[in-house]
C-alpha cells in the first residue's frame, strides 16, 4: 500500500494525497480489515486529529486527491470551505454515452430505500448539482464513450455517478450504477489493479484557500490503470 499512496504536498499546516482506487478512505463504518487511508495516515504521520486529519473524502473506487490538515487549526479552516461550498473540485470519468459539448445536472440525491449502500435522485434528498465539459470522444464495439471533466459544485455520496446514471450515462466500470465493466489492463497495471471493478473516476484537481490566506491548486495526473484502459478505445476525430 505504501507505494501507492502519493503525498504531493505537504507543509506543517497540511497535506495533498493522491489516492489510488480501490482504497478505503476513514475507519467510520468499516466491515472489514482492510487498510484504510486513515490507517496509513496513523502509522506514517500520526497525529490526534479526528480521522487523522482527513478533511473530506472519496469513494472507495475513485482514485485522485485527498486533502489532510496536521492541525486542529488547519483541520477547522478547511472544513469551513467546505461546508461554505468555497472548495472546487474537478474530476475525469469517462462515460458511456455520446454526451454533448457541456451540460449539467441539478437534482436532489438521498439513500435508495431498497439497495442498502446505494444512492439515487429522491425528491426528498438533499441538494446536488454537477456540470461537466466534454474532452474527447472514443469508439469501441460500435459504441460512443464520452471523456469528460466534471466539476463538482456540492459533495453528496455517490454524487457523480448517480447524476450520470439517472440520465442513462453510467460511468464505465460503475457495474453499482448499471455501467459496463471493463476489461481488465494488461501488462504492469494489470497486475496493479487487477480485478478493474472500480469505476473510471479520478479526482484530478482540487483548490482551495489555504490557512496562509493564499488561494492554491493541485493537480494529479490520470493513473496508469485507467490510462491503459483508455488506450483500449478508439478515439474519434
Amino acid at each position: 500500500m505504501d507505494e501507492k499512496i502519493k503525498i504531493i504536498y505537504e507543509d506543517a499546516d497540511l497535506m495533498v494525497i493522491d489516492k489510488p482506487g480501490g482504497l478505503v478512505v476513514t475507519n467510520e463504518g468499516r466491515t472489514s480489515k482492510e487498510l484504510t487511508l486513515e490507517d496509513w495516515l496513523k502509522k506514517e504521520r500520526p497525529n490526534s486529529l479526528e480521522r487523522a486529519g482527513i478533511v473530506h473524502r472519496l469513494d472507495k473506487g475513485t482514485s485522485g486527491l485527498i486533502l489532510v490538515a496536521k492541525t486542529p487549526e488547519a483541520l477547522d479552516y478547511l472544513k469551513k470551505q467546505f461546508k461554505s461550498r468555497k472548495v472546487k473540485k474537478k474530476y475525469i470519468a469517462l462515460i458511456c454515452g455520446d454526451l454533448p459539448r457541456e451540460g449539467g445536472m441539478k437534482v436532489p440525491i438521498g439513500r435508495n430505500k431498497f439497495s442498502f449502500g446505494k444512492f439515487g435522485v429522491d425528491v426528498d434528498g438533499k441538494s446536488a448539482e454537477t456540470r461537466f465539459v466534454l474532452i474527447s470522444k472514443y469508439k469501441k464495439n460500435n459504441k460512443i464513450y464520452s471523456l469528460v471533466e466534471i466539476d463538482l459544485l456540492t459533495g453528496r455520496t455517490h454524487q457523480i455517478r448517480v447524476h450520470f446514471s439517472n440520465l442513462r450515462w453510467p460511468l464505465v466500470g460503475d457495474v453499482l450504477y448499471s455501467g459496463e465493466p471493463f476489461d481488465p489492463p494488461a501488462g504492469r497495471a494489470g497486475k496493479l489493479r487487477a480485478s478493474a471493478s472500480r469505476p473510471f473516476l479520478h479526482s484530478h484537481e482540487i483548490s482551495f484557500v489555504h490557512p496562509n490566506g493564499k488561494t492554491v491548486l493541485f493537480e494529479s495526473a490520470l493513473p496508469i490503470e485507467l490510462n491503459e484502459i483508455l488506450k483500449g478505445y478508439e478515439k474519434e476525430g
